[in-house]
């Protein structure tokens, strides 16, 4: 019998969990002395368990509720809470109580973080149905596994209760924390600006535009420059403020606007010469200052008054959504994006289901997955982009007129038809899996 088992006889099957897949635990979103203390109390098998299973409830819950998960440090927040709830909830079935456990402000986090974001109260709370349920279902579908058949229903009957109250006491407090931090948030400056923003990036809001230039401090009739800043690592959002800052200055900006919208991630506007003059940096060196960093940012394109206002932000989030699916299907990171450089691309990708189906559907053999296949794809897109000159192609890729031309051959063979049938169809088929990969190459529901 195991630690656990002589320790605790009535719940010996806890340390019998594990991870169905590979799991290090060095990979826990938890803090490495939370992880390190719960590997100590219940083994490291049933921790391995207790972080699949968050990954698995955090995807539940980000597929069912998307506004608590828009972006990856929003995420990765999730799976820091999630991981708390559950290790807890160990806890709870193996010692009786979780509360001399002081990791809960793990959790309590990511619901202060919804309230910064501006997720209302309802879609919390269908959050935390989500979450609860599929931990439930988890904890209960082991037991009935693990237990002996004998006393399976009666095991079964005392899990469900003592994690039915565990859960309905974190429901109150998670639920209480957040009207607290919405009641402290509603009334700070910071959320005032954020609210007048939202307003303003609102089509149906009708704004005072003087009133609200002289509240934000910030000329909103002029032109305008939006960027979003982000950054997984661990930077706060005064540092993102800064970098946001420096940026829009090389872009020409006498005036800029800064509003934190999340942990990790701000939008930011700058007032900017219509013609584009007094800009003191080129993408290049941004790019450099961005990367020293560890930051991204995405740009929109300059647009007058509050309609510019708007339309380059929107414009500056599509570019901010194409980086990040290129990170997500593996591409060299860009730490700055350009709207104007990659608008198809982003518009192309608006609904990405439809944009994956058009890249298989056109593209036939060559959307498989496979390195020979992707250099293949590389070529042929180079080529086509080239007018086909070998030695633009071959100079770019750097490899020899003669590999080009092979591989230009034996893409047309996969393929099975010329170059010249749907040429621009093709074309635009290679850029989208060129810079989107597994995203438009793989169905979503196997890409996820």
């Amino acid at each position: 019998m195991t630690e656990i088992g002589r320790r605790w006889p009535r719940r010996a099957w806890v340390a019998r969990l594990g991870p169905q897949g590979e799991v290090d635990v060095d990979r826990a979103a938890c803090p490495r002395a939370i992880v390190e203390d719960a590997v100590a109390r219940v083994g490291a098998d049933p921790v391995r368990w207790a972080i699949e299973l968050s990954s698995l409830v955090v995807r539940r819950i980000v597929d069912e509720v998307p506004a608590v998960g828009g972006y990856p440090a929003a995420v990765e927040m999730l799976r820091r809470g999630n991981e708390t709830v559950i290790l807890r909830a160990l806890f709870t079935l193996v010692e009786g109580s979780a509360t001399a456990w002081p990791a809960g402000e793990a959790t309590l986090e990511g619901i202060r973080e919804w309230v910064h974001q501006g997720v209302p109260l309802e879609r919390v709370f269908e959050a935390i149905r989500v979450g609860h349920a599929a931990v439930t279902e988890a904890f209960l579908r082991a037991c009935a596994e693990l237990v002996d058949p004998e006393v399976a229903v009666d095991e079964v009957t005392a899990v469900s209760r003592e994690l039915f109250s565990y859960i309905n006491g974190l429901s109150d407090t998670m639920i209480r924390t957040y009207l607290v931090e919405h009641e402290a948030w509603s009334t700070s400056a910071a959320a005032a600006r954020a609210d007048i923003v939202r307003s303003l990036l609102s089509d149906a809001a009708t704004v005072d535009v003087s009133e609200a230039s002289r509240l934000l401090g910030y000329d909103l009739r002029r032109t305008h420059e939006a960027v979003v800043v982000w950054s997984d690592a661990p930077n706060g959002n005064s540092t993102l403020q800064a970098v946001a800052i420096e940026v829009l200055r090389a872009r020409g900006a006498t005036m800029t606007l800064a509003v934190p919208v999340a942990s990790g991630r701000l939008w930011a506007w700058g007032t900017v010469p219509p013609d584009g003059t007094r800009q003191t940096g080129s993408w290049e060196t941004i790019a450099e200052a961005l990367s020293r960093q560890r930051v991204h940012a995405a740009f929109g394109t300059p647009g007058g008054g509050v309609a510019g206002f708007r339309r380059s932000h929107r414009e500056a989030e599509r570019a901010e959504r194409v980086e990040r699916l290129r990170c997500e299907a593996g591409r060299v990171p860009r730490h700055a994006t350009a709207y104007a450089d990659i608008a198809v691309i982003a518009l192309l990708a608006t609904d990405l289901d439809a944009a994956g189906d058009f890249v298989r559907r056109e593209l036939g053999g060559l959307s498989a997955r496979s390195a020979p296949i992707e250099a293949l794809r590389t070529t042929l897109y180079h080529y086509i982009g080239a007018e086909r000159s070998l030695v633009d192609v071959a100079r770019r890729l750097h490899v020899a007129r003669g590999t080009v031309t092979y591989r230009v051959k034996r893409a047309q063979e996969v393929l099975g038809h010329d170059l010249d049938d749907r040429r621009f169809a093709l074309h635009t088929a290679l850029a989208l899996a060129e810079e989107l990969g597994d995203a438009v190459l793989l169905p979503r529901d196997v890409s996820r």
